[in-house]
């Protein structure tokens, strides 16, 4: 005998029944698994005049990441044959639900954008040979057109597709010789919300985190760096690992889809 079907007096009445069902499913509220990350899409050549350029999406974020080439390098490297990479980072006004006010008006840049432009420069130098760019600047630009958590794990994947990019027409122009970039990079997110153990947070669930990571890794495996904190209660060294290995997981997937993009590897 078939079971007689539910009634809903509401929209929120059925949104509500639908939540329960995911969570006794295993599932979150957005639908994914615990380890599940967004599906990254990457449209390259996104800019026309940039040297590299990507438009990266994952669930409801969009991040333009472009590279420009500057043949000069900060004072501290002149007259040492080596190059540099840098970054910056900004959000458009209306890239979150309320409006927000453009560096350029306060006349500063915010604390979070400082932080994260110097994350994703760091980064970034870790897996490139400097010394093989010549006296070359390599300007990454990170703007965020529309964001939902997670966005500075997803600008250092985009700015890293972006560079790659970049170098390998410095390489075809015959101004740059391959050997320039050690491995592949990826970075995610991972945090424990309502007592779970999640990989690549969204909004809501970062607002909502007890405990929220930003892990940054290799091809190879290698760590390059990791940004973790209790937001709540601390967590204890075993949860630390599992939340590594999350990570590590997502990062391997991220890094799949590059090694797709680029079938001829690094430059």
């Amino acid at each position: 005998m078939k079971k007689p079907l539910q009634r809903f007096n509401s929209f929120q009445e059925l949104g509500a029944y639908l939540g329960r069902r995911k969570e006794e499913q295993g599932m979150r509220k957005n639908g994914r698994k615990a380890d599940e990350i967004r599906p990254i899409v990457i449209h390259q050549g996104y800019l026309k005049y940039a040297e590299g350029s990507v438009l990266i999406e994952a669930g409801n974020n969009r991040i333009v990441c472009s590279v420009s080439i500057e043949d000069r390098v900060p004072p501290f490297l002149k007259g040492s044959g080596q190059g540099w990479i840098t970054a910056e980072y900004a959000m458009i006004p209306r890239a979150t639900t309320t409006r927000n006010i453009r560096d350029s008006v306060k006349g500063r840049i915010g604390g979070r954008s400082h932080e994260i432009q110097r994350l994703i420069g760091r980064v970034l130098r870790a897996v490139v040979d400097l010394s093989s760019l010549g006296e070359r600047t390599f300007m990454v630009d990170c703007d965020v057109i529309q964001a939902d958590g997670g966005t500075r794990t997803l600008a250092i994947t985009g700015s890293f597709v972006a560079l790659v990019e970049a170098l390998w027409g410095c390489v075809d122009r015959g101004i740059l010789s391959r050997g320039i970039v050690r491995d592949y990079l990826g970075a995610v997110s991972v945090g424990v919300v309502e007592g779970r153990e999640l990989l690549d947070l969204d909004f809501e669930e970062d607002s909502n985190a007890e405990v929220d990571m930003n892990v940054v890794m290799t091809g190879s495996g290698k760590l390059v760096e990791v940004q973790g904190t209790a937001e709540r209660s601390p967590f204890d060294r075993e949860a630390l690992n599992r939340l590594l290995d999350l990570a590590e997981k997502g990062i391997g997937e991220i890094i799949d889809l590059e090694k797709r993009l680029f079938e001829r590897g690094l430059p």
